[in-house]
């Protein structure tokens, strides 16, 4: 599959009067299909039962470099996958290489769920999402936050996922003093997720550095825990 190929796939879903609203929505200057994501998803899926790896990576490459909305959202779908044959470094640092081009929630979080997949399968990657906590790209530091989501669901946690959680609260405690809506958002969500599972670490937090995050970012974090 060549990317203009792929493109062209995409653009024949595209819906003008959804793209202007896409492009108003975002706030992002890049160019709209208005294209569903289920479209995209059945897109993607046929693509990836079509080429190997190297293909695929070849593939994620130029619809990323195209910047339209969609392809980048195909690119991430493209890479996100529980186990990938090898899991040697290349799908992670492709993924990497995109997250200083963040710039909106949408496509940074469908990275970021990819990035989830292969933090999971490699733990070790974390030595390298603890740089982006103190990168001054607003996205990288959320980004981090949004990646290690699957630390916060586990009912029984080994060590190994103790010590994750516990690091990833360390670097949100670092967050609560940024007032970026989108920051506030992800240490709330955070919390808000680890909560089902782990209420009690989450109400230390919050005594702790509650009153320091924004009124709304601490109520949406409390959302799930019982007075």
């Amino acid at each position: 599959m060549k990317t203009a190929d792929a493109i062209a796939a995409l653009r024949a879903h595209a819906d003008p009067a959804k793209a202007s609203e896409m492009h108003r929505y975002h706030k992002v200057d890049r160019p709209y299909l208005g294209v569903a994501n289920p479209v995209i998803d059945t897109l993607v899926k046929d693509w990836r039962a079509d080429t190997d790896l190297d293909a695929r990576l070849a593939l994620a490459r130029g619809l990323w470099k195209s910047n339209i909305h969609e392809a980048r959202i195909a690119a991430a779908k493209l890479l996100t996958q529980a186990r990938i044959r090898p899991d040697d470094s290349a799908v992670w640092d492709l993924i990497v290489s995109w997250v200083p081009d963040f710039d909106a929630w949408a496509i940074a979080d469908h990275v970021s769920i990819a990035g989830q997949k292969r933090l999971v399968a490699d733990p070790a990657r974390l030595d390298q999402v603890a740089a982006w906590t103190t990168s001054d790209h607003m996205w990288a530091r959320r980004a981090a936050l949004v990646m290690t989501l699957p630390w916060t669901k586990q009912n029984n946690p080994k060590p190994a996922e103790l010590a994750v959680r516990a690091r990833v609260l360390d670097w949100a405690a670092t967050y609560v003093t940024d007032h970026d809506r989108f920051i506030q958002k992800a240490v709330a969500w955070w919390l808000r997720e680890l909560s089902k599972h782990d209420p009690d670490r989450v109400r230390g937090f919050l005594e702790t550095h509650g009153a320091t995050m924004k009124p709304a970012a601490a109520k949406e974090a409390k959302a799930h825990l019982t007075p």
